[in-house]
């Protein structure tokens, strides 16, 4: 079994890819995102890019991921690959055996670290659920499971193709074949109450797993749940009770020893993303696949986000890259700065200026946050506090520079 990844906020152990002295990532670590675009149906609160296709050509998209990496690996060569990350879409409707090409491809291109973490989403009907086993023979050692829900009315709300009980069959599966498992959950529905979601965190937390990521649900624009709310057909829930109910995860996630070490996501103390955390520290990824987005080189890139302009793209040109361009020190530093202030372990100012050559954050602003107990300062560190964590963006809003 591969050794669980420690981040450097726990006390004690290190991170092989963090340079304390500048508190960024090193040039020499790289993570690695494939998206799958594909799904069974398009639930109707996502905005990621999924599309529904009545056939799938598994042999077509081998073909197709294992040449738009072979891009990326030609430009980013030398370096260590510490993660990779199946997204979607519903990335377990892919076989194994495409899984399996792409993990053994990547470990030719780059030098993969001897802990690498293998993540791919799932979701818990029984097709996919039938395919866990072959998946970690593929060489998957971290499952995410969209469970969403253990309540079957919430579950026909929020679209879902599978029932509760499929879910935590589909858990317990999971369980039998990965090392680790995390789940989802979403939260604050319209009539959510603290009662009924801490009944839920109550059966999530007694179930073994080590991560859970639980999102408050959001109505992001374009998707069916906007048109339903412009419609009055319901009404999302208010943004008081919802921040009560935040406020009762943190505390109860803490409690049990999986502390929130991001906004949404918790976990016991070594059981973090790593390829999230890659992400927020603002480290090097490449992203491959229709839509995928990725951070290498000093520049950010997109794929074409529709499957056939991908392919067409990559027979024109060798790749899918719809946008290439370079960040300025501005925009990277803004970036890292909305990233960082994500984790409980927050940023080091000094180091992201010194990184970027630019300055951070309007530093009387910040004193100002300070002192009303929304920001933390700890030797180097800026971190926002929990309360200040439920109002993030307006503290971004006025720190920024």
């Amino acid at each position: 079994m591969n050794k669980p990844f420690v981040p450097s906020a726990v006390e004690g152990h290190s991170d092989p890819c963090l340079d304390f002295a500048r508190h960024e990532w090193t040039e020499e670590c790289l993570a690695l995102y494939i998206h799958w675009p594909f799904c069974v149906s398009k639930c109707p609160y996502c905005d990621f890019n999924s599309h529904v296709r009545s056939q799938i050509d598994q042999d077509e998209w081998r073909a197709a991921l294992l040449a738009d990496l072979a891009h990326e690996a030609r430009l980013l060569s030398g370096r260590k690959l510490t993660s990779i990350f199946f997204g979607g879409g519903t990335p377990s409707l892919m076989e194994p055996a495409t899984v399996a090409a792409l993990i053994e491809a990547s470990s030719k291109h780059w030098d993969a670290a001897d802990d690498i973490e293998i993540t791919l989403e799932a979701n818990p009907n029984s097709v996919e659920s039938a395919r866990f086993a072959d998946l970690a023979a593929a060489g998957v050692n971290r499952l995410s499971l969209g469970l969403q829900s253990f309540d079957d009315d919430a579950l026909g709300f929020l679209g879902r193709a599978h029932s509760a009980t499929e879910g935590l069959e589909a858990l317990e599966i999971a369980q039998k074949h990965f090392g680790r498992v995390s789940f989802d959950l979403i939260y604050a529905l319209p009539g959510d109450t603290e009662a009924n979601w801490s009944s839920t965190l109550d059966r999530a937390l007694s179930l073994g797993t080590t991560h859970l990521s639980l999102y408050q649900l959001t109505i992001e624009p374009g998707t069916r749940f906007a048109s339903m709310v412009a419609k009055h057909e319901f009404d999302p829930l208010d943004a008081d009770a919802a921040a009560e109910l935040f406020e009762l995860t943190q505390g109860r996630t803490a409690a049990a020893g999986l502390p929130a070490y991001e906004i949404s996501n918790h976990a016991a103390p070594g059981h973090e993303s790593r390829h999230n955390l890659t992400y927020w520290r603002y480290g090097d990824y490449a992203g491959i696949g229709p839509g995928a987005h990725g951070r290498r080189l000093g520049s950010r890139t997109l794929r074409h986000r529709k499957p056939e302009n991908f392919v067409s793209a990559l027979s024109r040109n060798g790749h899918g890259i719809a946008e290439e361009a370079p960040l300025t020190a501005r925009e990277a530093a803004d970036e890292a700065l909305v990233m960082g202030l994500r984790l409980a372990e927050g940023i080091d100012v000094d180091a992201l200026e010194q990184r970027f050559g630019v300055p951070l954050i309007d530093r009387r602003a910040a004193e100002r946050l300070a002192a009303s107990g929304h920001l933390s300062r700890d030797a180097n560190l800026l971190s926002t506090t929990p309360a200040g964590r439920l109002v993030l963006n307006r503290i971004l809003a006025e720190i920024a520079v």
